[in-house]
């Protein structure tokens, strides 16, 4: 504490082997200082590939009997420099790339992973070669079963299959997690004779934070004997750096002892995790457990971390499948607020009449909306008084584009008599004033939850009172859960939000037509018009403007005169030849316009906007005026650069190099990168299908770098099933 002030110390982060479960979320588990003894581990200075760093077992693995501390890797008896001198050009920062090499004076082959870390030089992991496998038949075939799987359920179940079958582990789960980090058995396949963990919940303190961005970075990870005993490097701190040795990146890794004694407590001995990441995001992991030691020789991980990138991008095709589904139910609604337009002159007819197309997009049971004091309701809904109290709730949160809830009378006691209609609540705002909302409903459901073990006590205390283990107990431990309703899904959340979009442009449209027709009102519709987020432009029968809302005039450059008429609007506009024919059709035709603009915003900017321009008639021969609105294409055009960028990455991906193999080596390593491509253009297809537009050129750079990735690993495959390596 200094200066007098109040604050809270912040205790350190706890060193690798020295946290317990108080303080085990932010232990440093990627500077272990050590590693398993299936293999070794160097570390080399550039660019003279000086051993600064080894682990205790590399002398001996390699088979020289003096320290290699200081010895050029050059010097060493093998090939090891000369494989690695071609792959020092590339960053080597955030995937390892792999090979094979020959060390020691008996030749032995060893599979070689090299990475470079930030400051602390290049490191080698070598593991001791296996034989050769012949995989790329039963990739091929996994592949085409994961690009095939129709939707989320058979996918995973099929994965969890396909990881059992190649890899040969005892147990293989599918682990999602929610969106409250809480991960929940999606699919399993086990030897018969093991009981079943399908549906088994665990809480997210199961798995760290920081061990869940290791897992985002680092694909696949290995633990190949419970019992084993860790190698320690020397020395402990790089010499290049003076700071432990960061080994994210590193398949050697020494496990954390507390997942270790997690793993002892299941009774697990070997695990294999591969990453799920759908949009950058953790989605789950691939967990193999198996009750013996087992090493699984370095092609075989590859194939697995493979499978993983494959499955993650054929569940982001289904899951964008099931939001454009969602999304195309929207635009069935806006197309029906338009014809009741035209038939009863009122589009919220469109809404309540028959509610299922507003309910079933949101898998709702009711819906109601708020506004200009009136309650409109579909389906079960609470009482009209108690809808009220819940809009003057909705006030009182901080303001957002949804406001979601899957349990009402947790997050606000008062509304517990609700939880029979509304335990889930999902409400997007239709204006900016207060207490106008559409809001849809989910009634309790109660459900019994089944965890692997009691969520309750992870933290228990073992024989010596100061000590805390993790749960010891896995068993089924079933939660009655009351109060809640089913969770809203990501594709429900889009939906409501687009719903509340559509609604609130037509409430804004209608009050923008009522200002014109009812002047003497002018004063309090104005200031909504003029509090709208989406820029607004109302005229007079004659073009000359009489309201252009602050959201309007931030589009101008700055210093630019107010606009006086709608022509002045063509001024603006870089294509103003085409802009003024429009805008003149509109005033001197009163014919309605649809399009996209460049407007120029000052300084070069030019900023691409949607236009809709309206006459508004008040009999058909009498013109009131005219309202104009505006959206901003900015989202529209970083897809479009997205999906240019995309599709550019796939076609280089096909500039493929000569593989200097034969022509059998050649066609299989094409055949199997042409079925990847084929379920990143799926996904692609699917992304690009929905109007989400926000999450679109991450979910497609995702899938690039998916491909980027799985390219890589194919071109691994075939080069150590073709010649044992990496060509050179």
């Amino acid at each position: 504490m200094s200066g007098g002030g109040l604050g809270l110390a912040i205790a350190p982060a706890p060193a690798f082997g020295e946290a317990d479960l108080s303080n085990c979320e932010r232990e440093q588990i990627h500077l272990p200082g050590s590693i398993q003894p299936h293999g070794a581990l160097l570390v080399l200075s550039e660019p003279e590939l000086q051993i600064v760093q080894a682990s205790e077992n590399a002398a001996g693995m390699i088979g020289v009997g003096e320290d290699l501390l200081g010895r050029r890797v050059a010097d060493l008896p093998g090939d090891l420099g000369a494989r690695l001198a071609p792959e020092l050009r590339w960053p080597l920062d955030q995937i390892p790339t792999a090979l094979r090499c020959t060390l020691g004076p008996d030749g032995r082959a060893f599979d070689a992973m090299v990475h470079r870390t930030l400051a602390s030089g290049l490191i080698v992991e070598l593991e001791p070669a296996g034989p050769p496998l012949a995989l790329s038949e039963p990739v091929e075939a996994a592949l085409k079963a994961i690009v095939a799987a129709p939707a989320l359920r058979p996918l995973c179940d099929e994965a969890a299959r396909l990881f059992k079958e190649i890899s040969g582990y005892d147990r293989v789960m599918i682990y999602r997690f929610d969106e409250e980090g809480h991960g929940e058995i999606f699919a399993e396949a086990r030897e018969p004779a093991l009981e079943p963990y399908l549906g088994n919940r665990y809480p997210a303190s199961d798995i760290p934070q920081i061990a869940r961005r290791l897992y985002v970075r680092n694909r696949v990870r290995l633990l190949v004997d419970l019992d084993y005993v860790p190698v320690p490097i020397r020395p402990q701190r790089s010499p290049l750096s003076g700071t432990d040795l960061d080994m994210s990146l590193c398949a050697l890794r020494s496990i954390s002892p507390i997942h270790v004694q997690y793993l002892r407590n299941m009774g697990v001995t070997a695990t294999l995790v591969a990453s799920l990441v759908v949009g950058g995001r953790l989605w789950g992991l691939v967990a193999c457990h198996h009750y013996s030691a087992r090493l699984l020789q370095y092609e075989l991980r590859l194939a697995c971390e493979l499978l993983a990138e494959a499955v993650a991008t054929r569940i982001t095709a289904l899951e964008s499948f099931v939001r454009a589904q969602a999304e195309l139910a929207v635009r069935r609604i806006e197309q029906r607020m338009v014809d009741a337009i035209g038939r009863d002159g009122d589009w919220r007819s469109a809404l309540f009449d028959s509610s299922q197309p507003l309910l079933q997009p949101i898998q709702a049971t009711g819906a109601a909306l708020l506004l200009e004091g009136q309650v409109l309701t579909g389906g079960e809904v609470p009482s009209t008084p108690q809808l009220r109290e819940l809009g003057a709730w909705l006030d009182r949160l901080p303001r957002a584009p949804v406001h979601a809830t899957a349990s009402l009378s947790l997050n606000e006691p008062r509304f517990a008599p609700l939880r029979e209609v509304a335990s889930g609540v999902l409400a997007v705002p239709v204006s900016t004033l207060p207490g106008e909302y559409l809001v849809w409903f989910r009634p309790e459901r109660v459900r019994t939850v089944a965890w692997g073990g009691d969520p309750t006590k992870a933290v228990l205390v073992g024989d010596d009172p100061s000590s805390l283990s993790p749960r010891r107990s896995f068993a089924r431990w079933y939660q009655l859960v009351e109060g809640t309703a089913d969770p809203w899904a990501p594709a429900e959340l889009g939906a409501a939000r687009l719903i509340g979009e559509s609604v609130a442009d037509m409430i804004l449209q209608f009050r923008s037509v009522r200002m014109l027709i009812a002047r003497e009102q002018m004063s309090e519709v104005q200031a909504q018009v003029r509090l709208a987020d989406q820029p607004v432009l109302l005229a007079d029968a004659s073009g000359t403007l009489l309201l252009m809302n602050d959201a309007a005039r931030a589009l101008l450059p700055r210093g630019y005169a107010p606009l006086e008429r709608l022509a002045d609007l063509a001024d603006l506009v870089v294509d103003d030849a085409a802009a003024r024919r429009n805008l003149r059709s509109l005033v001197d035709e009163q014919r309605s316009w649809r399009g996209e603009v460049e407007l120029a915003t000052g300084e070069g900017a030019i900023r691409r906007l949607q236009i809709r321009a309206d006459p508004v008639l008040s009999t058909p021969h009498r013109i009131l005026g005219f309202v104009v609105l505006l959206t901003d294409l900015t989202e529209r055009q970083e897809v479009e650069a997205a999906r240019r960028r995309f599709q550019s990455g796939i076609l280089d991906l096909n500039r493929l190099s000569v593989l200097r193999l034969d022509n059998h080596a050649d066609l299989i390593f094409r055949n199997l990168l042409a079925t990847v491509i084929g379920n990143a253009q799926l996904a692609a297809l699917e992304i690009t299908d929905g109007v989400d537009l926000a999450r679109m050129p991450e979910l497609l750079e995702s899938v690039r770098v998916s491909v980027s990735r799985s390219k890589e690993l194919l071109e691994h495959l075939v080069w150590r099933a073709a010649e044992g390596g990496r060509p050179h």
